[in-house]
């Protein structure tokens, strides 16, 4: 990392962070990729510096600009301070963009690229919505709405150039010593290496149970967050720090730190079955190609169901009934509709057709195109046009 004069930005995102690192994880993949991919000078404006520093280390929460793999990172305070904005902006998932900031938007000409990064969706309905474009009340500036999602017509998911030829390359010659950097020994022949990154969860302790209790060795890489306390008080401690490892029955649980991005990559391509949360790490999942259950992050009046019953749809398109009964039904206990322990035998039961359709999906992925390389063409046609 450098800290330097300011880049002069082709697009400016914000970024708000809310309680979790979803919004900052895409914001902060989204400009790494377009700075070393089409490139483009990018200014990320982030509101929680602190947090987006348990993401990447790098970051010196403590700078009000600095340059990291070439982003120019801002810090977002209270106040803006005075800048020229950029022909292209980016806000990411509503987060609202200073009034100072608009105002000075509305004054240029030629008007800036506006855009509204949504959420990430399987809903149907995003195709309908994807691009449409929503006039300012006040000012003469257009805001456009781009959907993620993983059907064409929608704006894709994130996800770079060289990402299946790192993943590929890691497994084949990486992965013994990134085990070894963790301090786990070679794996054993029948165990089973799981990464759980979860919100906190109630069906939690009834897979640990199951784990405990089976007759398959399970190995836990559980990375510091929201679960850890409900373990401590599953083993009866008062914590569980960094680096502890506790053997109960056929179950070894590893506590991690808090990993960055790519050392999250790892782990996901490293382990045998993923659980994950949100969207970020959803989609990372995904490209890992190796089964995953997603917790989508929990809404009001569980509108996450409709999100976690879109994607679960698709992701068990065209696949025997009972592959993807077994996927359906552990996707849903894990989110607290099911019997648990009986949806991950029946998942287990039929893992290796399940592992070779986690390889096959990724193909869907790819069809829309890339969220990144998607963004650039819309700008460049309303730019265009």
């Amino acid at each position: 990392m450098q800290s330097h004069h300011p880049i002069i930005p082709g697009w400016d995102i914000f970024c708000q962070v809310v309680d979790n690192y979803g919004d900052i994880g895409v914001a902060w993949r989204l400009a790494r990729q377009l700075v070393a991919e089409h490139p483009i000078n990018v200014r990320l404006w982030v509101d929680d510096l602190a947090a987006f520093k348990r993401l990447w280390p790098e970051i010196n929460a403590q700078l009000e600009t600095q340059i990291c793999l070439g982003v120019e990172v801002r810090a977002w305070g209270k106040t803006l301070p005075p800048v020229r904005p950029a022909p292209v902006v980016i806000e990411a998932f509503g987060c609202a963009l200073p009034e100072a900031y608009l105002a000075a938007m509305s004054m240029q000409a030629p008007a800036a690229v506006w855009i509204n990064l949504e959420y990430l969706s399987a809903e149907p309905w995003v195709k309908t919505h994807h691009g449409l474009p929503s006039p300012h009340p006040r000012l003469p500036l257009t805001k456009f709405f781009f959907f993620p999602g993983y059907e064409v017509g929608t704006g894709g998911v994130l996800g770079e150039r060289d990402l299946a030829q790192r993943r590929e390359h890691f497994q084949r010659e990486e992965a013994p010593a990134f085990w070894q950097n963790l301090g786990l020994p070679a794996r054993r022949p029948s165990e089973l290496r799981i990464s759980i990154f979860a919100y906190e969860n109630a069906a939690l302790i009834e897979l640990l149970e199951r784990w405990r209790q089976g007759a398959q060795p399970v190995t836990l890489l559980i990375p510091e967050g929201k679960i850890v306390p409900q373990l401590a008080t599953w083993l009866d401690e008062p914590a569980l720090p960094v680096g502890t490892h506790r053997r109960v029955g056929k179950l070894e649980l590893h506590i991690l730190p808090f990993l960055n991005q790519d050392d999250y990559d790892r782990l996901l391509w490293a382990c045998d079955i993923n659980f994950v949360r949100g969207e970020d790490s959803c989609v990372r999942a995904q490209w890992a190609q190796k089964p995953f259950i997603w917790q989508p992050y929990p809404q009001q009046q569980n509108a996450h169901w409709d999100k976690l019953e879109a994607l679960n749809s698709l992701y068990v398109e065209g696949l025997p009934e009972i592959e993807a009964d077994a996927i359906t039904a552990l996707w849903r206990a894990w989110n607290g509709r099911g019997d648990l322990p009986r949806a991950w035998a029946a998942f287990i039961q039929v893992k290796v057709s399940i592992d070779l359709h986690a390889i096959q999906w990724t193909a869907r992925l790819v069809a829309p195109g890339d969220l990144a390389t998607k963004l650039v063409a819309f700008v460049e046609d309303r730019e265009a046009g």
